[in-house]
């Protein structure tokens, strides 16, 4: 299990996404359980003109979410680290409902995501585009999300791979992720290692070997994060997201508090093998 004095995991949601179970006491219990110092849940956020409603709060349950997490932070103040966050989907025009919504809690963290798998995205950028091009689309509005100051970090940052997993190839898309990662570097925005990949149509890291090592070529900061959507997947796969890092060429890892970013060196870590998490 993991087991560090500052590792967090800082991607996980509740069942007011609709699509996840267990309330938040049972992530951090799972959290003390396999020896983390902290998690942070990042429920995906209520969003305007009623972009993509099914997997996500509407903005009244906004002060039911608060109320979750504080509860579960109350509780095991003395044995983990409960920090809320929220994970905020980005389309270019919704820059003004956002930083509005951001302003209405004191969240620690705030993680940017880019949904291409969603049905309203294909609406917008596949409609009379190849699948190259559909693909391309969204490493721009990945870049333009780092760009729009907003985030702290972008959630698993080549989640386009699941759209067409039998099809996509790094390789198609090599010059136009590294121009999008040059954008995201100059933004100061960190990326996320997302282990949930694993157990995808992608069977991958998000994201995989080659973007991460161009990341570290760029000096990106990396945030781990699990993506649980049950308490038994927090800090899953850890592990292999470590040693993926070192072979990237990164030394450490961020996390967020109060957003602030916080570095923790991989070398600090230590983990002892676990049993495989069930899925």
């Amino acid at each position: 299990m993991p087991c560090a004095p500052n590792l967090y995991d800082s991607h996980m949601h509740t069942p007011l996404c609709k699509h996840a179970r267990g309330l938040p006491s049972e992530y951090a219990d799972q959290a003390q359980r396999v020896g983390l110092r902290g998690i942070t849940f990042t429920c995906h956020s209520p969003m305007p003109f009623g972009w993509n409603p099914k997997p996500r709060m509407a903005i009244h349950e906004l002060p039911q979410y608060l109320d979750m997490v504080a509860r579960a932070r109350d509780e095991y103040a003395e044995r983990v680290d409960v920090r809320l966050g929220l994970e905020s989907d980005y389309l270019p025009g919704f820059e003004g409902w956002l930083d509005k919504l951001h302003r209405r809690a004191q969240f620690s963290y705030i993680l940017g995501s880019v949904h291409p798998q969603t049905d309203e995205y294909k609406q917008l950028y596949l409609q009379g585009k190849t699948r190259l091009e559909y693909e391309a689309s969204y490493f721009e509005n990945l870049a333009l999300a780092a760009e729009s100051g907003l985030f702290d970090c972008l959630s698993h940052p080549d989640i386009v791979k699941i759209v067409h997993p039998a099809q996509y190839k790094y390789a198609d898309h090599s010059a136009v992720i590294c121009r999008s990662l040059d954008r995201i570097a100059r933004a100061g925005t960190a990326m996320e290692l997302n282990t949930s990949g694993l157990h995808k149509a992608y069977r991958q890291l998000n994201p995989g070997p080659e973007m991460l090592s161009e990341m570290a070529l760029r000096g990106i900061p990396v945030v781990l994060g699990s993506d649980a959507h049950d308490a038994h997947r927090v800090g899953a796969d850890f592990d292999k997201a470590l040693a993926q890092l070192q072979q990237a060429g990164y030394e450490g890892l961020s996390y967020f508090i109060d957003r602030q970013r916080h570095e923790l060196t991989i070398s600090e870590i230590n983990l002892v093998a676990r049993p495989p998490v069930l899925v």
